[in-house]
């Protein structure tokens, strides 16, 4: 029984492996093939023309420089929001504190397309339509939760121990904060402000819904890319736009696989 769900277990983790690699391999192999039809289980050649089609591209550099813009506005509007709520909703306890915790997860508990749709009529109203400002207002829809649940966990874990130690050898409540509580609770906040740019930088659908034909960022071009150009442009696009995700992550990933990330998300 032992040896059977060993190798049960090998059988899963390589599916696993394949269900996650196999799309990574399957680009990485496209973008770099002339061409590559069925029934060959290889490409008929390789090149790097296609990579060449990408960066001539005149809309690219615009696209990530709009990216990059909308997600450190972002993060940095989301943070002046979310990290204050994040400290009440771990130090304080007030009427309609575990709803509106829940509350946080509303705005992913439905199709984002619907969502969008939703709020169309608001930002037809108010004039958001095809704007920088409607355009980061959607982006904040989707990093809430990331800047909210993170931080209100890693300044639930900090000792208050530590902060009456600091106040009772004198120190003022905001001495305290920026010197006990937020540099502890720093790693949390820091993979929430990663997991919030990322979720930016990758929005794609309320991008393209709200700031078309304006504002094109690199995943709404790629809409284009998909749609008119052959299948290995799209392949070397979606390579370039998985880079800043990847570079990220592996700058946070000591704090990720720390358990931060999870930890976000067991504050109650």
């Amino acid at each position: 029984m032992a040896t059977a769900g060993r190798v049960l277990g090998g059988i899963a983790m390589v599916l696993l492996g394949v269900f996650i690699i196999g799309p990574l391999v399957w680009l990485a192999v496209r973008a770099f093939a002339t061409g590559w039809t069925y029934p060959h289980l290889l490409p008929d050649g390789w090149t790097l023309h296609w990579f060449g089609e990408v960066f001539a591209d005149p809309l690219l550099f615009s696209s990530i420089q709009l990216s990059l813009a909308f997600a450190f506005t972002t993060i940095a509007v989301a943070a002046v929001i979310c990290l204050p709520a994040a400290y009440a909703f771990a130090r304080f306890d007030f009427p309609g504190r575990r709803f509106f915790l829940i509350g946080l997860f509303a705005t992913n508990a439905f199709p984002k397309t619907g969502l969008f749709v939703s709020i169309a009529a608001l930002f037809y109203a108010f004039d958001l339509m095809a704007t920088f400002s409607g355009i980061v207002i959607v982006h904040l829809l989707g990093t809430v939760v990331f800047m909210t649940w993170i931080p209100a966990a890693a300044f639930a874990a900090v000792p208050r121990s530590l902060e009456e130690a600091a106040r009772d050898a004198g120190a003022r409540p905001l001495r305290v904060f920026t010197s006990v509580t937020l540099p502890m609770a720093l790693p949390g906040i820091l993979v929430a402000l990663t997991m919030s740019f990322l979720a930016s930088f990758d929005e794609a659908q309320g991008t393209y819904l709200v700031g078309a034909p304006v504002y094109y960022t690199m995943p709404t071009e790629m809409y284009s890319l998909v749609l008119n150009y052959p299948r290995q442009v799209a392949a070397v696009f979606s390579i370039l736009l998985s880079i800043p995700s990847v570079a990220l992550l592996l700058l946070v990933r000591k704090h990720v696989m720390g358990g931060q990330l999870a930890e976000g998300f067991q504050i109650r």
